[in-house]
This record gives structure tokens, C-alpha cells and sequence, in this order.
């Protein structure tokens, strides 16, 4: 992994979040997705490491991204979205991968319908960021810096 070199952060964003901005902004605000990735990247920065990001609407592409960050990322930010709920296939890729695990959603699943209140990441993240917005990005980030750092 990083070894002396910035750290690596991979973001991963779920199904619709490619929506945000227009869908539910009562529930997920007016800001994009581009707008998020700026603030995660932002803050990444900040705190001197690199920040990559891809969204799909796949469970096989975002499987596949996981898989690839083992032995390369140092931490991964998902917000799973919908997958959250019934991705086994997600929940088994990520405890596979043996860095820092943050799972981030803007909205907070326990004070919406009952269905979104069982997560199946939950149990292979090393925390869960919710229901602070935007805000949410940057405060994952800052979470996975906490960690990364000697002495975490």
C-alpha cells in the first residue's frame, strides 16, 4: 500500500448517485455528485493523500473496483447506495480488502423507511458516516486520515 508514498483513498459511489442534485434533493440536498467528489477530493488533499473516484449503477463494476484496490488502496469511502441493503456480493468483496473501510451515506437510513435500516456493509466497515449531508464526504475523509496516521 502506501509505504511512504501519499496515501490512496478510493471513493466509491453506488447506484443513482449519478442522480443527485435532482433526485430527492428534499432528502439528498441540491449538490451533485461532481460537487462531493470535489469536497472529498479537496480534503484529501489537504491532508496529502490521492483520491480516485468511480460511480455505477453496477454491483459487478464496483465488485470489480474493489477487488482491484487489494494490495494497491489504502483506504475505500463507499456509499453503496441502494446496495447497501442486499449486496452480499459487496459485503464479501470488501472483506477482502484489508484496508480502512468507511461506509458514508447522506442521508441517515435509521430515520427513513425500515428497509434502509439493515445494512450488509456495516459489518466489514471500520465505521459508518450518516446523515450529515454533503458534509458526510469530508468528514469520511477525514475519518480515513485519522486511521491512516502513525499511531491510529
Amino acid at each position: 500500500m502506501s509505504h511512504g508514498t501519499s496515501p490512496r483513498i478510493l471513493l466509491l459511489s453506488g447506484p443513482n448517485l449519478n442522480l443527485l442534485g435532482t433526485r430527492e434533493p428534499s432528502v439528498y440536498g441540491a449538490d451533485t455528485l461532481d460537487d462531493h467528489v470535489a469536497t472529498a477530493r479537496r480534503a484529501a488533499e489537504a491532508g496529502g493523500a490521492r483520491l480516485d473516484h468511480l460511480q455505477s449503477n453496477a454491483e459487478r463494476e464496483l465488485v470489480e473496483a474493489v477487488h482491484s484496490a487489494r494490495g494497491t488502496i489504502d483506504a475505500i469511502i463507499i456509499n453503496p447506495g441502494a446496495f447497501t441493503h442486499y449486496s452480499w456480493a459487496l459485503h464479501d468483496a470488501l472483506a477482502a480488502f484489508d484496508g480502512v473501510v468507511v461506509e458514508l451515506h447522506i442521508s441517515n437510513p435509521d430515520r427513513r423507511e425500515p428497509w434502509r435500516r439493515t445494512s450488509v456493509v456495516a459489518p466489514v466497515a471500520t465505521g459508518t458516516i450518516a446523515g450529515f449531508g454533503g458534509d458526510g464526504y469530508r468528514l469520511a475523509v477525514s475519518a480515513v486520515l485519522a486511521r491512516l496516521s502513525p499511531g491510529a
